[in-house]
């Protein structure tokens, strides 16, 4: 696959993302903005507001500044980015700020589609290149935010749903690279270890401890791993997200059950 056919392919799960983000935006009734989510510090408004702030500075929107205060939930210099949005449509009407978004995106989205980009290495623009992104980093991540965002807010509603979206295939299959990570550097077992992560939905990741400590990946998935984890999509979201601890039953180990435990309370790859 191309560079560009692997852009576009990020920028259609983005916009079907955003799409589905937005038609959640508008089902959602007065009580509901003020529930609280799994985001600590951040409520449904709050978590519209933060994706209006990045879809509007991606669309060229104006860099925006905010006295954020010291909130205990902010503990990085991106957690302060990203409260600035918050703040600065704290008394932004929940009607506004989903015209924003709607707004932003379809100007974004149109930009896009009349001049796709081809060059993944490309530095992103703005405040994501100074942070050293490039486009293929950029395209990727939005439509994981969004579909990330999107399910935070149905979990804080009660709105199940959307777990077979585009958006939450790329997601899913975006957070299973993670694995080897998250065995070799996080987890740290001896070397020459095997674990199998199958999620349901995606590809099954197979990879081995070397010698150098780091996960990689098998070009087939062994009978007898020394830990295999099965789960579905939902429990796997939850973990690699950092949301919240799943049933007691979600995760099935099969093999060493200890160092399954170990991988599972490890999995949270993205706040």
């Amino acid at each position: 696959m191309s560079d560009a056919e692997l852009l576009a392919g990020y920028v259609d799960a983005w916009w079907s993302s955003v799409q589905d983000f937005v038609r959640l935006l508008d089902e959602l009734g007065p009580d509901d903005w003020s529930r609280p989510t799994d985001l600590p510090g951040w409520d449904v408004k709050a978590i519209a507001a933060h994706t209006a702030h990045l879809e509007s500075l991606l669309a060229g929107g104006p860099h925006e500044e905010a006295d954020i205060g010291d909130p205990p939930h902010v503990t990085s210099p991106m957690g302060q980015f990203t409260e600035i949005g918050v703040v600065t449509r704290r008394d932004t009407e929940p009607a506004a700020i989903v015209e924003e978004i709607r707004q932003r995106t379809a100007e974004r989205h149109a930009a896009l589609t009349a001049a796709p980009p081809t060059d993944g290495a490309a530095p992103a623009p703005g405040v994501f290149g100074a942070i050293g992104w490039n486009m293929r980093t950029l395209l990727r991540n939005r439509p994981l935010d969004v579909w990330m965002h999107e399910q935070d807010i149905r979990r804080a509603v009660g709105r199940p749903g959307g777990l077979d979206t585009p958006g939450a295939q790329h997601t899913a299959d975006y957070l299973v690279e993670t694995f080897g990570y998250v065995l070799g550097k996080r987890v740290s077992p001896p070397a020459g270890t095997t674990a199998v992560l199958v999620v349901e939905g995606s590809d099954p990741v197979a990879v081995e401890v070397g010698e150098d400590g780091r996960g990689r990946p098998l070009p087939a998935v062994p009978d007898e791993p020394a830990v295999r984890l099965d789960m579905d999509r939902e429990t796997f979201i939850l973990l690699a997200g950092g949301r919240r601890t799943p049933g007691a039953d979600a995760v099935r180990i099969s093999g060493d059950a200890d160092l399954g435990q170990r991988i599972v309370d490890h999995l949270a790859t993205t706040p």
